[in-house]
């Protein structure tokens, strides 16, 4: 989604769809306009018992007539002080509560869409958005609305009271009130565009750091590590640029909201002294009038500068909006499969770029080994992403007799990348749970031939920590708890042997095969001829068209032979 499209989302101060998806705004909000409304009723008193105050200390009145006046004066400020107070709590509280919801919906979304669509995705890029962005839409939340209710119920009041109190004084601040609102909106316009290239520019600087911490190894074998932080220096030159370009549109919009709202209180102020001069305004009125003017101005000069603290959370919301979309159109999976479930593909072919993947037909049935073969490249991975939802596809996929768009409710899965994440072996193996049964960990390293594995290993980031090979079968070992928890009716192992000794593999493949006979359904993915020694059912994928018989429609050769194959 571009920046221009984001923009023309927005046609007016407030985007609905903020409010839509953060639904703790609302009440905060009305509990802030209930506040204003206080606070205001404040402001015309104060401004009311202090003009009367000092015009009677100059009248000469009796300093005891002035007690009372002076006494409620103070009060007034104790009060609004007060009622500020309550306002920076409830919009902080409420911005928060917002902000949390957005986050809530924004992470739900992505994990409806799955690792596929995150995949096509700049990870780093949503990595901020998730983070930074919506760390400072908490500004827009609990500051900018806020203020924006506030304008919009204080300045009406205010200039309807100053009205009322002199007819020209209220002509004047409705005349010359306009300009600020006017120059907001242009200098909000160009405040827009170089905030949209700063946070463009962040998103740009995480993905070039994440990519190149990941490839740092193969950089630094090739001698290119010096040119990529060249690169990633570039990049952040050029947002220091942007940033000092936001800070001066945001200075240059400061001293323009001060100078309007200074020229229109001043104006308001000679009008009056003339007046005051000339015998024709009384002395309570034109205080009365001073002391209301600033205050009218004050509302819309904040808004503007809450704004400008808000534009950088709401450039997010392009993004935010993009995957909140994306979201709403993914297909929705059908109910849980039952126990014994039976997974099938027609003609699932896979795509890849803008190639199509041979066909392939497999099906996943309860007790028996399926072995998902074929030459590398062929598409093997691409048929387990497509099972999951990771994967564009055309065909069907079945489960118990019904299509769905994925079967990945009712499948324990292990790819080629172990995935694992910080914290112990115990953690990553039952992962996705909130308690672990530990004697259920300790059976499944067992199973995946990782008993040497200590559960209570702390691992570092990305699973550091262990060989590869211990990875390989710790990744193992969490797909048969998810599998033994119930979370899942089948089995799905993508090259689970690629890092494995002989010995070891062959003792994982019987571990498998024991897995099966117990009732589970297993689809093998492994370029090792030995999976054959488990397999009852052989799909090949071919590399090319078979002129030799099976594979020439593009369809996989598969082998049953009613035991193992």
């Amino acid at each position: 989604m571009s920046a221009t499209t984001g923009t023309q989302r927005r046609r007016g101060p407030v985007d609905p769809r903020l409010l839509g998806y953060a639904r703790a705004s609302r009440s905060f909000l009305a509990v802030s306009a209930a506040i204003v409304l206080a606070q205001t009723g404040v402001i015309v008193g104060f401004a009311w018992t202090l003009t009367s105050a000092l015009v009677g200390a100059i009248d000469g009145a009796p300093v005891s007539d002035l007690w009372p006046l002076l006494g409620a004066a103070a009060g007034l400020v104790l009060v609004r002080a007060l009622l500020v107070l309550a306002s920076e709590r409830v919009s902080a509280r409420g911005g928060a509560a917002a902000s949390l919801q957005l986050r809530e919906a924004l992470m739900n979304a992505v994990g409806r869409l799955g690792p596929g669509w995150l995949g096509a995705r700049n990870a780093a890029a949503l990595a901020v958005t998730a983070g930074h962005g919506l760390e400072a839409l908490d500004a827009y939340f609990g500051r900018y609305l806020p203020q924006l209710v506030a304008t919009a119920l204080t300045t009406p009041i205010l200039i309807g009271a100053i009205a009322l109190a002199d007819p020209l004084s209220g002509l004047t601040v409705v005349l010359t009130i306009p300009l600020i609102p006017l120059f907001m909106v242009l200098i909000g316009l160009a405040t827009r565009a170089v905030q949209r290239r700063q946070y463009d520019t962040l998103g740009r600087l995480a993905a070039r750091f994440a990519d190149t911490v990941e490839g740092l190894g193969t950089l630094k074998a090739f001698g290119r590590d010096r040119r990529a932080a060249d690169g990633i220096e570039e990049v952040t030159g050029r947002y220091k640029r942007e940033t000092m370009a936001v800070l001066r549109v945001s200075f240059l919009s400061g001293f323009a909201l001060e100078f309007l709202a200074s020229i229109s209180v001043a104006i308001v102020a000679v009008t009056i002294g003339f007046r005051l001069l000339a015998g024709d305004m009384d002395l309570l009125v034109g205080l009365f009038v001073l002391l209301l003017a600033p205050e009218a101005y004050l509302p819309l000069r904040q808004v503007g500068v809450q704004f400008h603290a808000a534009s950088e959370g709401v450039a997010a919301t392009d993004e935010i909006f993009d995957v909140l979309d994306a979201a709403a159109s993914a297909p929705v999976a059908g109910t849980r499969p039952a126990q014994g479930s039976r997974i099938g593909a027609r003609g699932l072919a896979v795509r890849r770029g803008e190639r199509m993947l041979t066909p392939v037909d497999l099906a996943i049935e309860p007790g028996r080994v399926t072995w998902l073969r074929g030459a590398s490249g062929a598409g093997k991975s691409s048929v387990v992403a497509a099972l999951l939802g990771f994967a564009p596809y055309e065909g069907e996929i079945v489960v118990d007799g019904a299509v769905r768009p994925d079967a990945r409710d009712c499948i324990a899965w292990a790819g080629q990348r172990p995935g694992l994440v910080s914290g112990t072996v115990a953690a990553n193996v039952a992962l996705g749970t909130d308690e672990v049964d530990d004697g259920l960990v300790r059976a499944c390293l067992a199973d995946a031939q990782a008993a040497d594995v200590d559960p209570g290993l702390v691992l570092g980031a990305g699973g550091s920590g262990l060989s590869g090979g211990q990875a390989q079968r710790v990744a193992v070992a969490r797909a048969l708890y998810r599998l033994r928890s119930g979370r899942a009716r089948a089995l799905v192992l993508d090259e689970p042997s690629s890092a494995l000794d002989a010995d070891t593999e062959a003792a994982l493949w019987q571990s498998i095969r024991g897995i099966a006979d117990d009732g589970a359904g297993v689809l093998v993915v492994s370029h090792r001829a030995s999976a054959a020694s488990i397999a009852d059912d052989v799909v090949t994928i071919p590399a090319r068209r078979d002129p030799a018989g099976a594979g020439v429609a593009g369809h996989p050769r598969k082998t049953t032979d009613g035991g193992r194959a």
